[in-house]
């Protein structure tokens, strides 16, 4: 049987950090957002539901999504975001549900709560950041402007949101190394709490 933590946290909050410390530690990374991808590829469920949502100006001419058309749309508003959450997350769990298949497992999914992937987990863990920070990582990350870094933190949801939801919370506030030693310190003692493994 797996043993299965959630990582997940605002957008630019620094995940990765966490994905990697994770994988010297012998943990399998599934990285949700990949997923996301594989989900709406051309053909796919996903695609046709996202579409039924959004309709058919989200898609380019060759049939494949246009995402910058589908950010725009989906992020807009917080109804509308919520609405691609509902319609894309049950394709997305379903690809993750099929990966499941080793002792030691990190699910690094940013929708993780809203999509109830939390709930194939063990344990969660919570990266947060302050919002300057992100702001600098979203637009270096994605290569947009400060405005559309700033649509994309408005479209999440806000610190306390996470912190109500899980113990394990790693501040993404120090040097790197300090930051790997507190992950592999939380790692190790999650580790120790569920045998077994």
């Amino acid at each position: 049987m797996s043993f299965v933590i959630g990582l997940t946290g605002p957008t630019g909050a620094g995940k990765s950090s966490v994905t990697a410390v994770a994988e010297s530690l012998g943990f399998k990374v599934i990285d949700c957002d990949q997923f996301a991808r594989i989900a709406v590829e051309k053909g796919s469920d996903g695609l046709a539901d996202v579409v039924k949502a959004f309709g058919n100006d989200i898609l380019n001419p060759d049939g494949t999504l246009n995402r910058a058309a589908l950010a725009a749309v989906a992020f807009a508003t917080s109804d509308k975001t919520e609405l691609l959450n509902q319609t894309l997350l049950p394709h997305i769990v379903k690809l993750i549900n099929s990966e499941i298949n080793e002792p030691r497992v990190l699910l690094d999914a940013p929708t993780l709560f809203e999509s109830g992937a939390d709930s194939l987990c063990d344990e969660v863990i919570v990266v947060l950041s302050d919002e300057k920070t992100r702001k600098k990582r979203i637009m270096e990350r994605d290569g947009i402007d400060e405005a559309a870094a700033e649509l994309r933190i408005k479209a999440g949801k806000d610190d306390n949101f996470y912190i109500e939801k899980t113990n394990n919370i790693v501040y993404n506030d120090c040097e790197l190394s300090v930051l790997n030693l507190k992950i592999q310190k939380l790692l190790n003692k999650l580790l120790e709490e569920n045998e077994n493994v």
